[in-house]
């Protein structure tokens, strides 16, 4: 999806290898367990939210992790830090081996609970450097419980138990507590190790700790990664399985920014895009989604040295601290191997990543990558919204963004999970079962609208409700509900509203008919409104329609679209789609819901001149086609009417006798050359390139006759002949004369060069 949150070109592509890089953040999603509301929200009133998140995470120092691993998890660490999206998380860092001896600890703390403002992001970085591997006398063990007892103590002790509690643990999944004293007598402490390590557990469970492993080393224990990510609250972020803490192995150093990232996400309710990764100088594309509130741009730069520069979608070189038009940005790592560039309200589309390095820093690749969180935003109907007992209705619940956006690419909304019931006087609530699947009651498949049918039961009297929660991770859910009444018969006044007609501009007026039927002996007076829609995008007219008594009608509903302005450059991509919902209510029947409707407007942007006019262009290069047409086929004709082939050119003594006879052939630009041979003792015609004479046929009849290399010309004429010297002169023949045109006389050559016989 590019078009809704759009305030500019976007674009793009979601591929690439995943940079060596990490994100982490934050999405409190409350409102899954939330009552409906009556009265909804509307999108346009609702704010941007990313709550806080509180998280621990326990790097494993044991003697079974080779030093590139203890590296890894420390730049594992640092990362979390850095790509955190909410300015009031909180973090704590700790390692952890085993307690081998009285004067050992099993723990590390190296950085106390820290808040993930811009300051903290920083600091973190520099204090999980005091991780390190274990030395022999300093317990090189693997205690879990330990570790385990920690985070749980780190996520609880003085914090909000609103906010979510995740324990990251970074290991190779490998428990050895045999040399621990605490656990007993070395015969037993492996049982006593595993017995303990589920009492902590239960605990971190009882806590609501979630504990999300990711397994380093050659060959990580999995088996036991995934019974600890078992053990801990289950409860993720959204009721989806996708939240549901899980153990991942990371495949080499390479592969850590990915795993990170994608576990990250996971645990926090964030979306991932992975971008491409290439060596300096390069630009890295990536694309954040309209529906994105707050997201961090990650580049793994490789080198301190690397440069970065940010484009947003608009073309903008955007700062990395401050206020920039609508969005709000701050850079942590800047002069690290890794810096994430955070931002509130993000131009959704296709950022341009560009980075540069200086000679020597440019052999290694620069990966980039995006975590964002989102809002989600549907509006709920059903058809008919009044009906009677035992009729069925059609429930539709559509997706928009929060700013009255139709959401069309199913990327966006991959993974949503749709609920809805049906409650009302007289009868037990019933579940819905809404789809996008392009079947049953859903017109159309991955459309971004949810539909589904539900028959009133035979024992519902009075009010209807029907809900509808949309819940998908990395967005926050929302819930929409929709009011109805139970017909006591047949209504009064039945109404249905038709399509939109046709696309509009901004400015424009689109139209769709409502058909209207009153069964009455008295007037009804419909009051039409819109809901789920930005003000300023559309309206809707006329307001009010009186009804006359027992008529049958058809009313034409105007639907004005909003000027360029309120689209705020989001149609510089071209086609926008608008939902919305009209109401029609009988006011003369206690304000009862005739339809309530979702329609969509297709809004394209303003044609340019070009594309207002483009017919006259085209018409006037027609003419100019048909003109430069005409004018060769003129200089044809005209150098046709000139050619001298077939001329008959006869040489005459001065007495007027015939001494020779020559047809001319085709010239050379149209002047057949000439020459007298022998002309004191045999004369005759020779064809000469450079000759003394040349002829031309005239268009006007005969032919011309040019003399002593062109500074006279002569005209010869069917009866008339042309000196060519003292003794001999020219003539032509009689078939060789075209008749002057009826009317004109007979033209005479002036003598000197005229062009007219040109």
């Amino acid at each position: 999806m590019r078009n809704d949150r759009r305030r500019g070109p976007a674009g793009t592509g979601r591929a690439g290898r995943a940079a060596l890089a990490v994100l982490a953040g934050a999405a409190l999603l409350a409102s899954l367990t939330a009552p409906a509301a009556a009265d909804p929200e509307p999108p346009a009133a609702a704010a941007p939210a990313f709550a806080s998140v509180n998280y621990a995470v326990a790097v494993d120092q044991s003697a079974s992790l080779a030093p590139a691993d203890i590296k890894a998890e420390k730049a594992a660490a640092a990362r979390i830090a850095l790509g955190d999206v909410s300015a009031t998380s909180h973090i704590s860092v700790f390692g952890f081996a085993a307690a081998e001896s009285a004067d050992q600890r099993a723990v590390d703390p190296v950085c106390p609970r820290t808040r993930l403002d811009a300051a903290g992001r920083e600091s973190v970085g520099g204090c999980v450097e005091k991780l390190r591997g274990r030395k022999k006398s300093e317990g090189t063990g693997t205690d879990f419980p330990s570790a385990i007892r920690q985070g749980v103590h780190e996520l609880t002790s003085g914090t909000d138990p609103s906010a979510p509690r995740v324990l990251f643990l970074l290991t190779d999944g490998e428990m050895d507590v045999t040399g621990s004293p605490q656990y007993g007598d070395p015969a037993h402490r492996e049982a006593e190790g595993k017995r303990q390590l589920e009492l902590e557990l239960k605990n971190a469970a009882a806590k609501n700790v979630q504990i999300w492993p990711l397994g380093f080393g050659p060959d990580p224990d999995k088996e036991q990664l995934d019974k600890i990510a078992a053990g801990g609250f289950q409860k993720g972020c959204v009721d989806l399985p996708s939240a549901r803490p899980t153990a991942r192995k990371v495949s080499g150093a390479k592969d850590v920014g990915r795993a990170l990232e994608k576990i990250f996400a996971a645990a926090h309710c964030l979306r991932y895009e992975a971008g491409p990764s290439k060596r300096p100088p390069a630009t890295l594309p990536v694309t954040i989604s309209p529906l994105a509130t707050v997201g961090s741009i990650v580049v793994d730069k490789g080198s301190p040295e690397v440069t970065v520069t940010y484009t947003d979608p608009l073309g903008n070189k955007v700062p990395t601290t401050g206020k920039f038009k609508d969005s709000t940005f701050e850079l942590a790592g800047g002069g690290g191997t890794v810096e994430a560039l955070k931002i509130i309200d993000p131009v959704p589309g296709r950022w341009k990543v560009d980075v540069k390095a200086p000679e020597g820093h440019r052999s290694l690749p620069v990966g980039v990558s995006v975590l964002w969180q989102g809002e989600l935003r549907g509006s709920i109907t059903m058809d008919p919204p009044s009906p009677q007992a035992g009729e069925k209705a059609t429930v539709t619940m559509r997706l928009q963004t929060r700013e009255g956006y139709e959401i069309k690419d199913p990327d966006d909304y991959a993974g949503l999970k749709v609920s809805s019931s049906l409650t009302g006087d007289g009868f037990a609530p019933l579940p819905l079962r809404l789809t996008d699947d392009g079947k049953g009651a859903d017109p159309t498949g991955s459309d971004g609208s949810f539909s589904g049918t539900v028959t009133v039961p035979k024992s519902a009297d009075g009010a209807l409700k029907v809900t509808g929660t949309l819940t998908a991770s990395g967005l926050s859910a929302d819930t929409r509900s929709e009011g109805g009444q139970v017909a006591p018969g047949a209504l009064p006044v039945t109404t249905a509203l038709g399509p939109v007609r046709g696309d509009g501009h901004p400015g424009d007026t689109v139209t769709a008919n409502l058909s209207v039927t009153n069964t009455t002996d008295a007037p009804h007076t419909l009051k039409l409104s819109l809901a789920d829609v930005r003000a300023g995008l559309l309206t809707v007219s006329p307001a009010e329609i009186v009804v006359k008594p027992g008529a049958s009608s058809t009313h034409e509903i105007r639907l004005g679209i909003g000027p360029e302005k309120s689209f705020d450059g989001r149609l510089d991509d071209g086609p926008l789609g608008i939902g919305g919902t009209v109401t029609v209510q009988d006011a003369t029947d206690g304000d009862r819901t005739l339809v309530r409707t979702p329609l969509s407007v297709q809004v394209t942007p303003e044609p340019s001149l070009l594309d207002r006019y483009w017919w006259v262009l085209v018409g006037a290069v027609a003419l100019i086609v048909v003109g430069v047409l005409a004018g060769l086929a003129w200089l044809r004709q005209r150098r046709g009417r000139r050619d001298p082939h077939g001329l008959t050119l006869h040489l005459l003594s001065e007495d007027g006798d015939v001494l020779g006879v020559h047809t001319a052939g085709h010239g050379q630009k149209q002047w057949y050359a000439f020459d007298i041979a022998e002309a004191h003792s045999n004369p005759r015609i020779e064809r000469r390139t450079n000759g003394r004479y040349a002829v031309q046929r005239s268009p006007e009849g005969g032919a011309v006759l040019r003399k002593n290399g062109g500074r006279t010309r002569e005209r010869l004429t069917a009866t008339g002949r042309v000196g060519l010297t003292d003794r001999l002169s020219l003539a032509l023949g009689a078939d060789s004369v075209r008749a002057t045109a009826p009317g004109r006389p007979d033209p005479v050559a002036p003598a000197g060069g005229n062009d007219d016989y040109l």
